[in-house]
């Protein structure tokens, strides 16, 4: 479904684990390669192959109908419990990182060593793809996201054997965009749902990550996806 293919900043050394980033609406999987590069300039996470999808460039009502690289239509900036979600773009774009997780299972990795996430429309649709998906995966994270399909969601994600992956959340308290207190309210929705969140607020954060923030992804990443070493050789 996207337009062009992700870009792959392959591994360094043997390829044991997989982080899929998923940018924002307008943005493209260029925007989110400073992770991957911030992270290979201090020799971080060698053994990760980064995945950085190209969402497809669609009309958003929000926009007047304007096309843009987008996930699914926003058709309104209304409160999160009470506005319609593009379900069928939502769960096209799912079943899409949901295609992405199994290409790498089919290259040998572990569904528990592949990690889903990403930032705004793409943090949703990370959190959406990670607890629907039919295998434990290793990391679920959103960063100044919020969670989709709130009102059927435990239906999609009926005997999901993600309960139990940590997902790690951040939210700056200063988001124009994407409001904070929709974010908390996510992560809220998530715990009641049974689900283990770490959700973390920055001070004075716009719509957008710092480099606090960013730290704390490495430190989530460390935790899930630690290097195997030569345990796999």
């Amino acid at each position: 479904m996207a337009s062009t293919a992700p870009l792959i900043v392959p591994a360094l050394k043997r390829h044991t684990a997989t982080v899929i980033v998923a940018h924002g609406l307008g943005d493209s999987g260029a925007g989110w390669l400073f992770l991957a590069e911030n992270w290979r300039r201090r020799s971080k996470f060698e053994e990760v192959a980064f995945v950085f999808p190209n969402a497809p460039p669609i009309p958003i009502t929000v926009n007047m109908g304007m096309r843009m690289p987008g996930w699914y239509d926003i058709r309104s900036f209304n409160d999160l419990a009470s506005r319609e979600d593009d379900e069928s773009g939502i769960l096209r774009s799912r079943d899409y990182f949901h295609s992405l997780i199994d290409a790498e299972v089919a290259k040998g990795i572990p569904a528990n060593r592949v990690v889903v996430g990403g930032f705004s429309q793409g943090g949703a649709m990370g959190l959406l793809s990670g607890i629907t998906y039919k295998d434990r995966l290793g990391g679920i994270f959103g960063l100044s996201c919020y969670l989709l399909l709130q009102k059927k969601l435990e239906e999609l994600a009926a005997g999901s054997p993600n309960k139990d992956t940590p997902i790690f959340m951040g939210h700056g308290d200063a988001d124009q965009v994407v409001a904070h207190k929709y974010g908390k309210m996510s992560a809220d929705a998530l715990k009641q749902l049974g689900y283990k969140v770490d959700f973390r607020t920055y001070k004075d954060l716009p719509h957008s990550a710092d480099i606090e923030e960013i730290d704390d992804l490495d430190t989530y990443l460390t935790q899930q996806i630690p290097p195997l070493g030569d345990a796999r050789d």
